[in-house]
């Protein structure tokens, strides 16, 4: 069970002193079975008027800042610590109902899946339609495992990974027809395609965790992250990363869920004080795995 630090620092600059309007911080990793936080520090600089906590709509943590105080920079450094157990690739049996495609999913469940089954973005032309189609064997049934496999690969492979610092997500079919994007932009086109299929899928934003030996080959390191759940019947939701080809959590510390990604943004506020003022934003995410006393010494 690696035990892994996560440093998170957004600084903020500006030209002059600006006041500072709410900012909401989704920075604390969700802890589940595979996942345990050891230690938790969020450090605000200036020192906010109030700081406090709640769970949204998701489930998910989120830090809400309010200021009375000037500056001309901003910064929020966040320290974790946790114990991530990633779990075992999934398995499906042929008894099991999502083992084929398609699937019905149970009648007590499909009202909580339905947002997530549902497609929300335009495909006038059924380009987005077609092109999740094509991961579909000739005849049916598909075995499940292989769509998600396929499409994970198939947008690792024949896209080009695009870093873009700016906040938003571009279109799905933006993505589909430049054949580029960012770590976020690839989770939402496998979102979307797989909704197009029927098949429930929601959004991620979290850390990845890049190994100093190099055999990961991880592109989205040193900076937030983004992939995708899927919910099968019997396996529940099920990660999948199509940015660097990852099945399962293996490498990838979720923060927060959400059905579209504007809901995850791990950082987001206002100034007040003119549009010239902003300079610049840096951001600098450091995954390093450590020794299991330092972890107990940090929560002493």
């Amino acid at each position: 069970m690696p035990l892994l630090r996560i440093h998170h620092k957004t600084e903020y600059r500006y030209a002059r002193a600006v006041a500072f309007g709410e900012h909401r911080a989704m920075l604390r990793p969700r802890e589940g079975h595979d996942l345990r936080v050891f230690f938790c520090e969020l450090e605000i600089t200036p020192r906010p008027a109030r700081l406090r906590w709640i769970h949204d709509a998701f489930g998910n943590s989120v830090a809400i800042a309010s200021f009375h105080d000037k500056a001309d920079r901003l910064t929020f450094t966040s320290s974790v610590i946790v114990q991530h157990n990633p779990a075992p690739a999934f398995t499906l049996t042929a008894d099991d109902p999502a083992y084929f495609y398609p699937f019905l999913y149970d009648s007590e469940e499909y009202p909580d899946l339905f947002q997530f089954v549902t497609p929300h973005y335009a495909d006038p032309n059924g380009e987005l339609d077609a092109w999740a189609r094509t991961f579909l064997d000739a005849q049916a049934p598909t075995p499940t495992f292989s769509i998600l496999s396929r499409m994970t690969h198939g947008i690792r492979d024949h896209l080009t990974y695009r870093p873009r610092y700016e906040q938003g997500t571009q279109h799905p079919l933006d993505t589909l027809q430049s054949g580029s994007g960012t770590c976020r932009d690839y989770a939402l086109l496998m979102i979307e395609a797989l909704r197009r299929l029927g098949i429930a899928a929601r959004f991620v934003s979290g850390y990845l965790f890049v190994p100093d030996d190099g055999s990961g080959n991880h592109a989205g390191g040193g900076s937030t992250h983004a992939w995708v759940q899927v919910y099968l019947p019997s396996a529940g939701w099920i990660e999948f990363d199509p940015t660097n080809g990852i099945e399962g959590t293996r490498d990838l510390i979720r923060v927060a869920v959400a059905r579209d990604p504007v809901q995850a943004i791990p950082l987001h506020g206002s100034y007040i004080g003119g549009g010239d003022a902003f300079i610049d934003m840096e951001v600098n995410v450091d995954v390093s795995l450590i020794d299991e006393p330092m972890a107990m010494e940090a929560q002493t």
